[in-house]
Parts: C-alpha cells; structure tokens; sequence
C-alpha cells in the first residue's frame, strides 16, 4: 500500500490542493492518518476515490449527485 501527501495527490490527479481540500472539508474523501507535525496521510483507497471522483466530474456529474453515488457504492 502507497501513502500520499497531499502534494501527491495534487501531482498524480492534476487536482489543485484547493480541490483536494475542498473534497475533504465536503466529506467526499478522508485523510488515512496524520502525523505528530500536522502532515496528512492517505492511502491508495483515496487516489481511487479521487480517480473515480474526477470520471465522474468529467461526465458533468454535480457534486452533490457524486457524494451519493460514491456512498451508495460504498467508496
């Protein structure tokens, strides 16, 4: 299992860090931990949620309509 810093996931998504914030602060993705200095931690489950979260967008899905469908699906 790979772990991400946000800059990762900024770099492997093409997500700005101010997306990849906001997803987080909406409940769409969650940190996997946080270090003892603040960093945050996440794990391949969040890139492919990321991953499935950008196909979705890119099919002009809203984000609210995301949310559900991702919690429907479980992940």
């Amino acid at each position: 299992m790979s772990v991400y810093l946000i800059g990762d996931l900024t770099r492997n998504t093409g997500l700005s860090r101010h997306t990849i914030n906001y997803y987080i602060n909406i409940g769409l993705i969650e940190e996997t931990a946080r270090s003892q200095n603040n960093y945050r931690f996440f794990d391949d489950k969040v890139m492919e949620r990321l991953n499935k979260i950008i196909d979705l967008r890119t099919k002009d899905i809203p984000i609210k309509r995301i949310k559900e469908i991702l919690e429907r699906d479980g992940g």
